[in-house]
């Protein structure tokens, strides 16, 4: 996700990201009324492989994401996977 902005109030930091419509994969995956044909999942699949991949062998610097979940992968207008909540890498 792109980091868009930042703020740090009395010992707690807020993270301002791009905005996101389609919520989280979990919320996708999960919610009766709304699930996701499985062409869009297969994307999402790979969208989410190649940003692991970016993290672990194209940066500069490799990152071990640490918590990879549905819930931190989000999905742009396009259900583009865009993966969050680096706190622990």
């Amino acid at each position: 996700m792109q980091l868009i902005g930042w703020c740090h109030d009395q010992r707690e930091f807020l993270f301002v990201c791009e905005f996101l419509p389609n919520g989280s994969l979990d919320m996708r995956l999960f919610n009766k009324k709304s699930t996701l044909a499985w062409p869009i999942r297969y994307e999402t699949a790979i969208g989410l492989a190649s940003a692991l991949f970016y993290l672990h062998e194209d940066s500069e610097q490799s990152v071990v994401h640490g918590d990879i979940k549905s819930s931190n992968v989000m999905l742009d207008s396009d259900f583009n996977a865009k993966l969050g909540d680096l706190k622990l890498a």
